[in-house]
């Protein structure tokens, strides 16, 4: 199978927040090669913000990572946040829109991500809904595998074929989070690089790399909001060797340090991929994986 992956992306990005802009203002540092927000905190912003925000979609690459569709969820799509989105990310020529592999709400928002039951039905279910967004935004999306803490009851099928399952019946693409991976291993007693090598290789536009606490009980919660530990960078190289270079973005929310802090995580996110170059290529996202 060959997939063409319509989007221009490459090299080391970083999760935007409010509180980088008056930094990047002056100056956006040469290791910074994209940028990723989540639109639900972007969306009909204006004013000064609103012109920050744009005067660097104007000069830089942009990637959407939602937080609130609910691709899983009972309810039906939000069709009038779709058509505000489709407009935003057009606005600002943003080179690609992704969600979570879970549901998020019902009839009101539950302000978590919880995973969907591992199912036949839960595929063609899911498979649908992300068509419909494809349709409504008129461009493909990406599905990024997703964390969690108990197992979604009445499984027929384990996580990794059921992330298969719904890539396949929605021919979408896979926003790869390796520090998912590895907290679900720990979690759960999975072997967090058998995982890995049976994903969808061809199917990846990007990844995230991000810290997460641990819990006294052992437990790993996915906060986002520490440094990203040796067994995730290591994931990240396998992942590199496994399926070549591809576009990788550091992905910090809570307990944000300075910009140059983050910036040493950006810039091993580089050093990786060029020590990982001449022996196992480079994903592009311009370029057509086999």
């Amino acid at each position: 199978m060959s997939i063409t992956h319509p989007f221009h992306l490459n090299g080391a990005g970083l999760g935007l927040r409010r509180s980088m802009l008056p930094a990047l203002q002056v100056e956006v540092p040469d290791c910074i090669d994209f940028f990723e927000v989540s639109p639900e905190n972007w969306v009909g912003v204006g004013g000064y913000l609103g012109k920050q925000f744009r005067s660097l979609t104007e000069r830089h690459r942009f990637v959407a990572h939602g937080l609130a569709l609910s691709l899983g969820g009972p309810a039906p799509l939000d069709t009038a946040f779709l058509g505000e989105l489709k407009q935003f990310l057009d606005h600002h020529d943003f080179a690609l829109y992704t969600e979570h592999l879970s549901f998020c709400s019902d009839e009101g928002h539950f302000y978590d991500l919880y995973p969907i039951p591992f199912t036949e039905r839960a595929v063609k279910h899911v498979a649908g809904r992300i068509r419909q967004t494809q349709d409504i935004l008129q461009r493909s999306i990406a599905l990024e595998n997703a964390s969690y803490y108990v197992q979604p009851p009445q499984a027929e099928m384990d996580e990794l074929t059921f992330i298969n399952a719904v890539l396949s019946e929605a021919d979408c693409f896979l926003h790869l989070d390796v520090n998912n991976i590895y907290v679900n291993s720990v979690n759960h007693g999975n072997d967090p690089i058998a995982f890995l090598r049976s994903l969808p290789g061809e199917r990846i536009v990007y990844g995230h790399v991000a810290g997460h606490d641990l819990e006294p009980s052992g437990l790993i919660i996915d906060t986002h909001g520490q440094n990203t530990i040796e067994p995730v960078w290591d994931l990240l190289a396998e992942a590199y060797r496994s399926f070549g270079v591809f576009p990788t973005l550091v992905e910090r929310d809570s307990n944000i340090p300075s910009l140059a802090d983050l910036l040493i995580e950006v810039e091993r996110i580089r050093d990786l991929q060029n020590s990982h170059r001449h022996c196992c290529g480079t994903r592009g996202l311009s370029e057509v994986a086999a």
